[in-house]
């Protein structure tokens, strides 16, 4: 007897089917609580804020307010976020000519008129929209780590800023949401370079926030660029809104981090020899720099010496020059490694997170991306999930035990004690 496993693909899927001997299990997500969803939720939250009064209550007529919110390549329903928040900004009072909502590039590529517009929805036509602008920052102090807190003018000359976005692990930031929407979302390439530069420290981890120094210094450039309200939501494996929370940008990310905690944190018996991983589709496996999440976690849960089915679109090929580059100079994995220790840059990072999870394990790429090309960069490329399977079992034996994590970047593994 076999399991057939639908695994999301861009905007299509992957079909492996396992031998229900060989199957530890198929790491879902834990039953979601009873409760209202989407748009009710949204409201919920917004009407029960954590650490703040209400948004209403906080921007007033005339005052220049920003809503910071994901980019593209982010899961986040920015739209029907956007949506709630301004009926709370029309409430108070504001002028539609006095607000912006500004999309957080990072160290991503900007967006065309369609992408916004799609982001944004109606807001597109009642509200200025731009990108951040990573070379024309304003300087607003730094951190005891030594990070420059340099965040795109318009959003540090706002009066209010709203910060909106998902709560997700993150490999070595803990979470994504909360501050993050400044640092990295909003600022240069050096202040990002030198937050992230603390990726390697054993406290940088997913599912992190104690102790772990990236966390720390995101929340501290806060200080220093204030966010008056955030709005994070969590997402079930459809897109679909099943948390909010608002108000505070430390006190509603930590319940944030929490209810995701109770829904995607999975307690395994023991690793795998097998471990298929996937993204969940797009836009989450647009390119290898995104898909990568998923390879993080999966490691947490294969064996050393054991094979990660990495699948994912990847349809617009690497994601980012710089993490191309370091792959592609790199003579073998252990360099980026060695590199990362002494060269620390942006995208680079990434190359290193990639040559880290090689050391554990075999990685087998099910992706759009050409064969030769996947080679290249010390992975082994496969059309379908299903080959790729039949070619671990012939390296790895058949009996071989596999575990499947449908949503690899939102799940995360964690060893039954």
């Amino acid at each position: 007897m076999k399991t057939k496993i639908e695994l999301g693909f861009g905007d299509s899927s992957q079909i492996a089917e396992i031998p229900e001997k060989n199957l530890l299990g198929v790491m879902e997500p834990n039953a979601v609580p009873d409760g209202p969803k989407g748009e009710a939720e949204l409201r919920r939250s917004l009407a029960n804020p954590a650490g703040t009064p209400p948004l209403s209550e906080i921007v007033k007529p005339g005052e220049k307010t920003v809503i910071v919110t994901s980019d593209v390549t982010r899961p986040v329903p920015s739209h029907r976020i956007i949506a709630s928040v301004l009926e709370q900004l029309w409430l108070a009072g504001a002028n539609p000519d006095d607000v912006t909502l500004v999309f957080a590039l990072g160290r991503h590529r900007g967006h065309t008129p369609a992408e916004m517009e799609r982001l944004a929805g109606e807001a597109y036509k009642k509200i200025r929209c731009a990108d951040s602008d990573p070379l024309d920052c304003v300087r607003m102090g730094t951190t005891k780590l030594g990070t420059p807190v340099d965040v795109t003018r318009i959003v540090a000359g706002a009066k209010r800023r709203i910060c909106i976005g998902n709560i997700e692990y993150h490999y070595f930031a803990g979470y994504s949401g909360g501050a993050k929407a400044i640092m990295p979302g909003v600022s240069t390439r050096d202040a990002i370079r030198a937050n992230h530069a603390h990726m390697t420290h054993p406290g940088a981890k997913a599912g992190v926030i104690e102790g772990n120094p990236v966390r720390t210094d995101i929340e501290e450039a806060a200080t220093y660029c204030p966010i008056d309200f955030i709005v994070n939501v969590v997402l079930d494996e459809r897109k679909e809104i099943i948390r909010a929370v608002s108000g505070h940008h430390i006190q509603a990310h930590r319940e944030g981090c929490a209810y995701l905690d109770r829904i995607y944190q999975k307690e395994i018996e023991s690793p795998a020899d097998i471990v298929i991983a996937s993204q969940g589709g797009a836009p989450k496996d647009i390119n290898l720099y995104q898909t990568q999440k998923a390879l993080d976690n999966a490691c947490r849960a294969v064996r050393r010496g054991g094979i990660i089915i990495l699948v994912g679109s990847c349809r617009e090929g690497m994601g980012e020059e710089t993490f191309e580059r370091w792959l592609a100079e790199a003579a073998n994995p252990r360099s980026l490694i060695e590199r990362i220790k002494t060269d620390f840059q942006l995208g680079g990072h990434k190359a290193a997170a990639i040559a880290l999870a090689l050391e554990t394990a075999d990685v087998y790429l099910v992706s759009e991306m050409p064969e030769q090309k996947v080679r290249d960069i010390f992975l082994r490329p496969f059309a379908s999930a299903q080959d790729a399977l039949e070619a671990a079992f012939c390296k790895l034996g058949r009996d071989s035990s596999v575990l499947v994590m449908p949503f690899g970047g939102s799940t995360l593994p964690v060893l039954k004690r």
